[in-house]
């Protein structure tokens, strides 16, 4: 058993404050950008894709700006409304939590496609990309909220049970950890194997994506706790839950087309 005693703050200037969870999406982004760049000089240039790296560098700040909005939309939409709606002026302090992933998505679809289709650029072909560098700031988001001690597990025994002072006094599953293997390292490699295999066909990094995150997010939820503010939807299903087999459903729907047009 170990007793969560880590400081959500790296360094504190007064004025100036460095957060974990600020340096896990930095951290996520420029390694996903670095790493993104490399998939697509190996894979697509040896297949005579024509694309300029610098295309890439653009998409980035669509990213970035879609992630944040995307984020705080979802998270506000999904888990929060009530309160938001009686605090409009809370709604811009990002810097106090409050992200939705499923909202991060979203807006990171929508933004890939409008950037796709203004540069003329396959819009799979990107979002394939994304899929396989996503997992990078999924594992970085994951290890800061356990640092915060937030999202934590359900109560248990088990030996490495984690108590969180901030939230109660009993052990609990160190969920965010499960989330940062499943959907961080698991994923990663899932999706670097099926971006590289000989036969790969267009977009089915995009859609296994969805159905993998949503299987893992579904067996994360299971050991976490439900939002206090939500708590558990027909007395049985996390937001989180319902809101990834909403994921798992896309991805059968872009497969089931994409193969309609003998593209998988």
């Amino acid at each position: 058993m170990f007793t969560h005693n880590l400081d959500p703050i790296l360094f504190n200037f007064g004025i100036i404050v460095i957060r974990w969870y600020s340096l896990a999406y930095i951290a996520g982004i420029l390694l996903g950008w670095w790493l993104g760049k490399k998939i697509i000089v190996k894979k697509y240039q040896n297949i005579n894709y024509q694309f300029d790296l610098k295309e890439f560098d653009d998409l980035v700040t669509y990213l970035i700006i879609s992630i944040l909005v995307g984020g705080r939309i979802g998270y506000i939409i999904f888990y929060n409304l009530e309160y938001y709606v009686n605090n409009p002026i809370d709604i811009v302090k990002i810097w106090e939590g409050g992200m939705s992933f499923h909202g991060a998505l979203i807006g990171i679809i929508l933004s890939t496609h409008i950037f796709a289709i203004k540069r003329k650029i396959s819009t799979f072909f990107l979002l394939d990309v994304l899929a396989c560098v996503s997992p990078i700031g999924l594992f970085f988001g994951r290890i800061a909220n356990f640092i915060n001690g937030e999202l934590v597990g359900k109560i248990t025994n088990i030996p490495w049970s984690v108590i969180f002072p901030s939230y109660d006094s009993f052990p609990r599953h160190p969920s965010q950890l499960y989330e940062a293997g499943l959907e961080g390292i698991i994923l990663f490699l899932i999706m670097c194997f099926v971006i590289f295999k000989k036969n790969y066909k267009p977009g089915s990094c995009s859609y296994m994506f969805l159905f993998f995150y949503g299987i893992f997010r579904i067996i994360s939820e299971l050991f976490r706790e439900p939002d206090l503010q939500v708590g558990y939807i027909f007395n049985v299903l996390t937001m989180g839950t319902i809101l990834s087999i909403f994921m798992i459903i896309a991805g059968i729907i872009i497969y089931l087309f994409l193969r309609k047009k003998n593209e998988v």
